[in-house]
């Protein structure tokens, strides 16, 4: 049997799906088992959108930068926050909801993406593979216009679910341990280790494009982060009711 370690350290992106379908009963197995993940002071404040509708589907591919996978995936999801509920219930309830502070924001990412990651790993222990789709909150008003989504419910990022098709990608490799995992203290002294990685991320892209690509983990992160990234989202986050004070 296949231990939850080693699907865990087996992980990569799928983007390439064959046509066999995922019935809705694995999919709902997949999603009941992970609501299972922790969840702050049990607010379980997430939801999950199963779009089946081809015609949303293209528009929501478009919307996320024209990625075809999110049209051709058998399964796509889209992982929201949701405050909607709790405000529902606490009115119920004959009382005020106050989401003044960041920290209700803070709550219901941090338990959307812990939800989320149970789907992934729930999902590949069954054989299946996906990718998550960031590119969702490129124009996230857009998004919310085409799934109906309330006051106090965001989309924060998509999922493609299927079974993977042949060739499996290589899996890219992750920054070493020594950088990460720290002892007592942090260790701010990073870069020889990052330079031995940037090697390691050089030869992944040469094999990967047959020589047409040249990068480095530094490279990329220095272009992603030399400019400002989705400046749109906090107005649209303060629209969508969520408090950023």
């Amino acid at each position: 049997m296949t231990t939850v370690l080693e699907i865990m350290a087996n992980h990569r992106s799928i983007r390439s799906f064959d046509k066999r379908p995922v019935s809705q009963e694995k999919l709902e197995k997949i999603i009941a088992t992970a609501q299972m993940a922790s969840t702050s002071n049990f607010i379980q404040a997430y939801s999950v959108i199963q779009v089946t509708d081809q015609e949303k589907r293209k528009q929501l591919a478009h919307f996320s930068g024209d990625q075809s996978y999110v049209e051709q995936a058998p399964v796509f999801l889209v992982f929201c926050a949701d405050l909607y509920r709790i405000q529902q219930v606490i009115e119920y309830k004959g009382e005020e909801a106050n989401f003044s502070t960041i920290e209700s924001f803070l709550l219901t990412t941090i338990d959307t993406a812990l939800f989320a990651q149970n789907v992934m790993l729930a999902a590949e222990s069954l054989g299946l593979g996906g990718v998550y789709i960031g590119g969702i909150r490129n124009q996230p008003e857009q998004v919310s216009e085409v799934l109906d989504l309330p006051q106090l419910v965001m989309p924060l990022f998509g999922m493609c679910l299927g079974y993977p098709a042949e060739p499996i990608p290589d899996q890219k490799p992750r920054l070493p341990l020594s950088v990460v995992l720290h002892q007592n203290t942090y260790k701010k002294e990073q870069l020889n280790e990052i330079h031995k990685y940037d090697q390691e991320i050089g030869n992944y892209y040469r094999k990967r494009t047959n020589g047409k690509r040249e990068d480095t983990w530094s490279t990329m992160m220095a272009r992603l982060f030399s400019k400002p990234l989705r400046k749109i989202l906090r107005t649209f986050i303060e629209q969508k009711h969520f408090r950023l004070d």
